[in-house]
């Protein structure tokens, strides 16, 4: 038996005493403010030599130590100028927001207790949150009071799941045989303007990419209803077996509401799952002004939602939420003995794919909590008043717009005889003063502009049209 002399102290570098990691902590706070002032001062884009950088990085073999200050000060510095800058007033991009304040402080916090969400036994306070949020934003969506769900790492885990319901609501056999216990091939439907992360989906769950099938638009970048009615009779004479239709609320490439409510009229007719991706569009169900771009989204068997998209939170941060919990259970059951519980519905390894996972709710809580509905409800409804100011100084200038979503996504294209899209883009990425993105919309090409930061000012507004002028000029 080894005595008390024996046992090595914990490494200082890893476990610093208390007083060097209050100094340490205080620092890394103030390092980081300044950092943000200079990110909001500085270009969007990244700044760094990436082949500097590269060489920089290969001295780090480990084989020594360095000073905790000095690595800090290191690691700030290449993210100051190694990334895009999706925390700049100015990035117009992707729906990737500046995260809020309450939400970095539910990080620390989380990384302080750093809690097993796998099981309610061994976290009971974090699993109870988390499903309490789950309830929450399902009843505010109408999935009714029993409604249940989860947090995942993003928004297409979360669709994974609503497939694997599918499958098991579709067949109860399919948890034992998988997909040949269908008499036929199985079949999801979601519009061609769909999140492209549906391929991997299908192909994960052994449907293969030929059991995705993508429906055409309206021409103003919905489904189209009466095209997605034909596909399912059309596959259904071939001998394929329909088992999820899902309509998206803000697609990623112009923010368009597929009509939510002939979706699942159609699902229940064909008794199909119906799962809306509202990845990014279902943050508007926190404002009344706004609530009813999504009427129809109570009909859903189960939804989407990043809190990481319109709600701010940081990476990642997505939910699972549905009306039907007995299906989820069902789909991820398991037996482990080793398990502190083993039958709660509520413990997190028995309704999601995951098992050890970070506690990703208290982002979402702290936010929620600190500013409430109405908080978030001026957040998302300043977002989409960011995008009208663009949209009426632009056409001032003779763009033209594209689309018509409501969900702070605006899809442009420049005045006659000006330059090609690409190179305007490119022109305003190379300048450092805004960040916007190409996109596909209805078979033509478009600058995407996207209200992603909560204090992104008229200002900045000004400025993003003078490069997208300036650009365009030939």
């Amino acid at each position: 038996m080894a005595a008390a002399e024996d046992i090595p102290s914990p490494p200082e570098s890893l476990f610093p005493d208390k007083f060097e990691r209050e100094r340490l902590d205080q620092w890394l706070t103030q390092a980081l403010v300044l950092a943000q002032d200079r990110v909001a001062s500085g270009p969007v884009v990244p700044s760094i030599d990436i082949a500097k950088f590269q060489d920089e990085l290969a001295g780090f073999d480990f084989s020594g130590s360095r000073t905790s200050s000095e690595l800090l000060e290191w690691v700030i510095s290449q993210m100051e100028h190694g990334v895009v800058h999706m925390n700049h007033p100015r990035y117009f991009g992707l729906f990737n927001p500046a995260p809020t304040v309450p939400a970095q402080w539910a990080d620390r916090i989380v990384a302080s207790f750093n809690p097993q969400l796998a099981s309610s036994g061994s976290s009971p306070v974090p699993v109870a949150i988390e499903a309490h949020l789950i309830r929450t934003m399902g009843r505010r969506a109408g999935l009714g009071t029993e409604c249940g769900g989860h947090f995942t790492v993003g928004g297409s885990e979360a669709n994974y799941t609503s497939l694997i319901c599918a499958l098991t609501h579709a067949n109860p056999e399919f948890a034992t045989d998988g997909v040949r216990a269908f008499s036929g091939p199985p079949t999801m439907y979601t519009s061609v303007a769909c999140q492209p992360a549906w391929f991997k989906i299908v192909h994960q769950a052994g449907m293969g990419r030929s059991g995705l099938r993508l429906v055409p638009t309206d021409g103003r970048g919905r489904m189209d209803v009466k095209k997605l009615r034909e596909t399912i009779a059309g596959d259904r004479r071939l001998g394929r077996v329909p088992v999820l239709i899902s309509p998206t609320a803000g697609t990623t490439g112009a923010g368009m509401i597929d009509p939510l409510s002939e979706c699942a009229e159609i699902a229940r007719e064909h008794n199909v799952w119906c799962h809306v991706d509202a990845a990014w569009g279902g943050a508007v169900l926190v404002s009344e002004k706004l609530r009813g771009l999504l009427d129809g989204i109570e009909l859903a068997d189960s939804i989407t939602i990043d809190a990481h998209k319109w709600f701010a939170t940081t990476m990642g941060c997505g939910m699972f939420i549905t009306g039907q919990p007995g299906v989820l259970s069902e789909a991820f059951r398991v037996n482990a003995a080793f398990m502190p519980s083993q039958h709660s519905t509520l413990d997190p390894y028995l309704n999601s794919v995951q098992w050890s996972r970070r506690f990703l709710g208290l982002r979402l809580f702290l936010a929620l909590g600190i500013a409430g509905w109405s908080g978030y409800a001026t957040h998302v409804e300043r977002a989409t008043a960011i995008i009208e100011r663009a949209k009426l100084l632009l056409t001032e200038h003779g763009w033209s717009v594209a689309n018509e979503s409501g969900l702070a996504v605006l899809c442009v294209r420049p005045p006659e005889g000006s330059r090609p899209i690409r190179e305007i883009a490119r022109h305003v990425l190379g300048s450092g003063q805004a960040w916007v993105a190409v996109a596909e919309f209805e078979g033509g090409e478009v600058i995407r502009i996207c209200a992603t930061h909560g204090e992104t000012t008229d200002s900045d507004v000004h400025i993003l049209v003078r490069a997208l002028n300036y650009g365009a000029k030939t």
